[in-house]
Order: structure tokens, then sequence, then C-alpha cells
């Protein structure tokens, strides 16, 4: 037997027998543990895959986990009903263009799939669940106006508005990053329809088609909407929480000097040059 390893092995001096050598590749074939069972088969070639290439393409057990601790969809859009933010289903990228089909959409899957959907807006769970099973694709909209508002500003200058309102202690609420270029600030509504003097129309500022003429703060009140996370826009753009709905939701007075202080440097610092500017005195 000693003999036998040996010039299994390489060791010896002789070479092992035709019946030897096939009892030891079938015996490595049942038990699993001859050469070619060292690592899985792959499909291309036949060939062995080393453990190493197994081990390589695990993931993490981190990343497993964190992958697990991420909310799914439903789940965020119930914390978003949770809220009394009403919900309703909005359009999603189909490609680079919107789901809708409409040629030259201004707003591409940032928009509703029905013109009903004021009065569609709902925080039923089961409502919101079933529009989310059966359109797997769809973004929401939340309708402004009604329980909450939305200041919406550019993202550089929420960005730093928000370090401030946080370094002083302000209660900011829920805060959302729209497109990579917009920051959101949920508040509650500045009037109800009891209190029809202070519930003014968003149109008085600016509508959700409009919005590339308001590039500085805007104020989404009744008649308006904005995204809810979690959504998807053309080019692989997300809208995604900042702070979530579970914050209390502020009055948007507590914020809006910050906020239009924010946007007034951002203005200043990414006007563009006049053309029509002297670039040089005209007397000395």
């Amino acid at each position: 037997m000693g003999d036998g390893i040996g010039r299994h092995r390489g060791t010896g001096s002789g070479a092992e027998s035709g019946t030897e050598a096939g009892t030891r590749a079938e015996a490595g074939t049942e038990t699993g543990t001859g050469a070619w069972s060292a690592g899985r088969v792959s499909a291309a070639g036949g060939r062995p895959e080393s453990r190493l290439a197994q081990w390589l393409r695990r993931r993490p057990r981190s990343a497993r986990k964190a992958q697990a601790d991420v909310p799914d969809r439903e789940s965020l859009l119930a914390a978003v009903a949770a809220a009394g933010l009403p919900l309703a289903p909005a359009a999603h990228p189909s490609g680079y263009r919107c789901s809708c089909e409409r040629i030259g959409c201004p707003t591409p899957a940032r928009h509703p799939v029905s013109f009903a959907w004021q009065t569609q807006s709902t925080t039923d769970r089961a409502q919101i669940t079933r529009w989310a099973q059966a359109q797997p694709e769809a973004n929401f909209i939340t309708a402004t106006g009604m329980v909450h508002d939305v200041l919406d500003v550019p993202l550089e200058a929420g960005r730093s508005a928000l370090q401030r309102l946080l370094e002083r202690d302000v209660e900011v609420g829920p805060v959302a990053e729209s497109g990579g270029d917009r920051m959101l600030f949920f508040t509650a509504t500045r009037g109800t329809p009891e209190d029809e003097d202070e519930w003014w129309p968003c149109e008085l500022d600016c509508h959700p088609e409009t919005m590339d003429e308001h590039p500085g703060l805007r104020w989404h009140c009744r008649g308006s909407y904005v995204l809810v996370p979690p959504a998807q826009l053309p080019g692989g753009l997300e809208v995604v929480w900042v702070r979530g709905p579970e914050h209390p939701l502020p009055d948007p007075l507590t914020l809006l000097e910050s906020l239009t202080d924010a946007c007034a440097r951002y203005a200043g610092e990414n006007a563009e040059p006049d053309r029509h500017e002297v670039a040089w005195p005209l007397s000395r």
C-alpha cells in the first residue's frame, strides 16, 4: 500500500497500473475527494472551479446583511402613507423616455398616471399595496396642499441649508434628494380647506410641468405634487430619503429663511455673466 501511495504522488520509481488508476478515478468521482472534485465543474469547459473562485463569488456577510436591512418598496411606501402623506401611482422610466409614451413629455417619470390624481391620492395601505403589486415599476407621487407642503430647492442649496438647520437644532422634517439636482423639504401645509384664506394654489408659484422656469425655491402646495422615494428616473437617477417620513412635519416658516438664504447664495455663485456687461471702463 505504501508503494502505491508513493507512485501516486510521483515519488516512486514505477508507473501506477491502469487498474489502480481507474479505481482511484472512480473513487474520486463517487466520493467527491478526487482531483476533479476539488471545485465545482464549470459549465463552459468542463474544468473544475477552484475553491478560491467560489469564495470570491460569494458576497461578504456584511453586504448580505446590508441588503437584508434595506426596506423594500412596499414598506417604504407604507411608511409614507402611515405618516399621513397621500399617494397615487406615477409614470416610470422606459429606457430614456417616459412610460406614458407622450412625445416630448416635459416631466418624464415624474407625473401621475391619472388626471384624477388629486381625488385618487390616498393613505389607505391596502390600496397602495394593490397599486404597487399591480404596477411593480411605477413611481408614486404625493399630493401636496392637503396635509403637507414641500419646499423644493437646488440640491447644493438644500444641503447647505440642512446642515445649518441641524446645527441650530431646528426641527427638520422628512427630506429627500430628487434626481441628483433638487432637495425636497416636507413640511406641514400652511392652510386647509377650512381655512381658505391661507390655502393658496400652487399656480401662484409654479406648476409641476413648468418647473424648469423656476430654478430657485419652489413651494409645492395646493394643486401640486412631488415624487416620493423610492422612485426611478431616466438616466439611472433616483429619488431617495435623506431623512425619512418618520420625522414630524415642521411649520414651513421655520425653514423658509434658511432655505431662501441658501438659494440666494446658490444663485449668486452660479449666475451666468451678463453678455452685455461692459468688460472695461469707458472713462479714465
